[in-house]
Parts: C-alpha cells; sequence; structure tokens
C-alpha cells in the first residue's frame, strides 16, 4: 500500500531524529576512546621511562636483567588490560550508536518477510 505523505514525512523526521541521536552518541564515544588511548600512552611513556631510568642505575647484569623482566612482565599486563578496555569501549560505543535505529528493526523486518513469501 501507499503510505500518505503525513506517514512517510513522520517517518522520515524519526529516521533523521534517530541519525543525529547515533551521530552523536558515536561522537561521544570516539572522543572517550580516543582520551583512553591517550591516557594509556601517556602512563606508558612514563612506567617505560622510569623503568629506563631505574635500568641505568643498576650496577650488575643480574639486576639489570630483572629490572628488564619486571617491566616486560607489566607492560605486558597493561597492554593486555588496556587492549580488553578498549574492546569493550568499541562494542559500548557501537551498541549506543545503533540503539536509535532498534525501533525500526521490527517495521522494516515486517514488509520485508511479506515479500519473502
Amino acid at each position: 500500500m501507499i503510505k500518505s505523505f503525513e506517514e512517510i514525512s513522520k517517518t522520515n523526521k524519526e529516521m533523521m531524529d534517530s541519525s543525529l541521536k547515533s551521530y552523536a552518541s558515536l561522537t561521544k564515544g570516539m572522543q572517550t576512546i580516543a582520551s583512553e588511548a591517550t591516557d594509556f600512552s601517556k602512563s606508558q611513556y612514563e612506567t617505560g621511562t622510569a623503568a629506563f631510568e631505574k635500568l641505568t642505575a643498576t650496577k650488575s647484569v643480574e639486576k639489570a636483567m630483572e629490572v628488564q623482566t619486571d617491566y616486560a612482565k607489566s607492560a605486558y599486563e597493561a597492554m593486555v588490560a588496556q587492549a580488553t578496555k578498549m574492546s569493550e569501549l568499541y562494542m559500548n560505543v557501537a551498541k549506543e550508536a545503533f540503539q536509535p535505529f532498534e525501533a525500526f528493526v521490527p517495521a522494516a523486518a515486517t514488509p520485508a518477510a511479506k515479500t519473502t513469501k
């Protein structure tokens, strides 16, 4: 059936509103991700600098190996934790960006199901 002009206009307005909400949440999420990446980079730089200073102050090879091993272990653990955190942030951004369109999925699925029969 052909929809009336008012129904089409209402649907277009709802889609535009949903698009704007989605864009706003996407922008906010990307800013959060960028901020988190910057903070992590700064902290890792500071940790690396401190480890290097500690390494240059060592007097023996054994102590140098211990400092290097401790740094490598802590850097690896921090990287794994950060990767987990970043993946969660990306998932949340995707969910929030799609959320305004969730109401349209059932409405779009109904006509599509009728045309496939």
